[in-house]
């Protein structure tokens, strides 16, 4: 998760989805609240902590972190590098993703189709939005940080992303090179609001409406695909906090057409190849995950 969430187009949320923890990580935020600290108070530390799966939360963030901190600068190097491949590799984990966990819904019916039709449309429409410029004050960072934690969760939809839409993304990371404590609380009280809230939501619809929900998340990850589309033409940039040109307006083009528009080689064989890797990964992690359930 913490490697998917370094590459801007990419969530996190898809990872959980793969190595099917999705519903177990929603339902442990969701179960964070008021209770928490009733049961911290009438029965102790230890049973708090159990009542929202601490143990399990605090692996997957130490994990998180140090995906984080050994992996940023290797993929930051491959976008810069090798951007094709890179995208190829996770166009191939997400839509094998997609068609995982599409069946999983034993029935497919009319609302279901429609809820993904939506979720999948929702999701392009996202990822076709120009980027805007909000004005920085304590408000719009707090809704900032609600906003972008919640996609955070949400399989196919990048929470760095959204940042970008939001032009928030400069001032988050500017904070972070700061050290602006203000700012991040502030930002960091945004994203602890939105994620108990929308976790609960979350977890409330994956257990009363779960087939029309996996089906709208499953249309999150298939419309998300335009963005990782591996062969994209740029037609405006700007500079990062690194004082990098980096993409902000592209369009995806054939690969055919790759090489006439941008001057570099599509790499068409690696691309497939490395799409084939990822379909054979989540294939094993499912295959793996049938494994230990059978053997628990």
């Amino acid at each position: 998760m913490g490697a998917a969430d370094i590459v801007p187009g990419v969530s996190g949320g898809t990872v959980a989805f793969i190595t099917g923890i999705y519903e177990k990580l929603i339902d442990s935020i969701g179960s964070l609240g008021p209770g928490t600290l009733s049961i911290l108070v009438k029965q102790g530390p230890l049973a708090a902590w159990r009542s929202f799966n601490g143990s399990f939360l605090l692996t997957l963030m130490l994990g998180i972190l140090t995906s984080i901190f050994t992996l940023s600068k290797l993929l930051s190097h491959l976008l810069q590098t090798q951007p094709e491949l890179l995208w190829s590799f996770f166009f191939g984990l997400i839509l094998i993703s997609a068609i995982h966990i599409g069946r999983q819904i034993p029935k497919w019916h009319v609302a279901t189709v429609v809820a993904l039709m939506a979720g999948a449309l929702a999701a392009f429409v996202i990822t076709l939005i120009s980027p805007q410029q909000l004005a920085l004050n304590p408000l719009t960072l707090f809704i900032a940080g609600s906003i972008a934690i919640c996609a955070m969760v949400l399989p196919g939809i990048s929470g760095s992303f959204i940042l970008l839409l939001m032009g928030m993304y400069a001032h988050v990371i500017g904070a972070v090179k700061a050290l602006d404590l203000v700012n991040l609380g502030i930002f960091a009280a945004g994203c602890l609001v939105g994620l108990l809230l929308f976790t609960r939501l979350l977890s409330w619809l994956l257990h009363h409406h779960h087939n029309v929900t996996m089906a709208v998340l499953t249309g999150f990850m298939l419309g998300s695909l335009n963005k990782v589309w591996p062969w994209k033409h740029t037609l405006s940039t700007r500079i990062n906090s690194h004082g990098e040109v980096v993409p902000v307006d592209q369009v995806n083009v054939m690969p055919q057409h790759y090489l006439e528009l941008t001057g570099q080689d599509p790499k068409l064989l690696f691309s497939l190849v490395l799409m084939v890797i990822a379909v054979v990964l989540v294939l094993s992690l499912e295959r793996l995950g049938q494994r230990g359930a059978v053997e628990s």
